[in-house]
């Protein structure tokens, strides 16, 4: 999945029908003017410990591995439906390999959604990923965005959180802007234009399948 983004367009609230939700284009953002208040995410300090790498593996693995994903591509499903139980299986769970999992913000859904993700905290987090991209064709696909919204808040129900534990994180601006702004240096430092992309021992790598990325990751292993 490639697109183009719009960082300094980004984290306004708009407030509709009780809920919240972020608009993440120039156009969304000039169309919600008279009800939008935040700032421009340039202008948001970085603060990375609120927004913490969520990860698998151990720490001092000798390859680490990061993907960029965002949580509306269908090819980053893909990888974590039917690629990342493999990795995990064979190198991640074996200690070969610490993996660590950074959003992309492509759009407001995938925004929403990682924000759900991370609602649940780090123990949670990568259950709520496999729910998440399960149900990526019902929400990511949705032309409302009232009804995407309620599809992620029904994931998030589902995984037993609570409606008032949903709004509190939908509607966290703060918490928003510094997740936009990790993304932004994040995605700054490894050039990052589609998803999903590894970075791995410091490496930029374009989707690829198990075979391709187990012979990396073999690579590296070796030297």
């Amino acid at each position: 999945m490639t697109n183009k983004f719009l960082p300094a367009a980004l984290a306004a609230v708009a407030v509709a029908g009780g809920g919240a939700w972020y608009y993440m284009s120039a156009q969304g953002a000039a169309e919600q003017t008279a009800i939008t208040a935040g700032a421009e995410t340039s202008e948001a300090e970085l603060d990375l410990d609120r927004v913490p790498d969520m990860s698998l593996g151990d720490a001092d693995a000798p390859v680490e591995m990061i993907e960029y994903a965002s949580l509306t591509c269908p090819h980053c499903a893909t990888f974590h439906e039917d690629v990342l139980p493999e990795l995990k299986a064979d190198y991640i769970d074996t200690g070969a390999v610490h993996y660590i999992h950074r959003e992309v913000y492509f759009d407001r859904y995938g925004l929403w959604a990682a924000m759900i993700a991370r609602c649940g905290g780090e123990d949670q987090y990568f259950g709520m990923l496999d729910m998440i991209y399960e149900g990526q064709s019902d929400w990511a696909t949705r032309e409302d965005p009232a009804e995407a919204a309620e599809e992620l808040r029904s994931i998030g129900r589902s995984a037993g959180m609570s409606s008032d534990d949903l709004e509190a994180c939908l509607t966290d601006e703060a918490q928003a802007e510094a997740m936009i702004a990790a993304y932004e240096h994040y995605s700054g430092e490894h050039g990052i234009e589609a998803t999903p992309t590894f970075i791995i021992n410091g490496e930029r790598y374009g989707n690829k399948p198990y075979s391709e990325l187990a012979a990396v990751i073999d690579g590296k292993l070796d030297d």
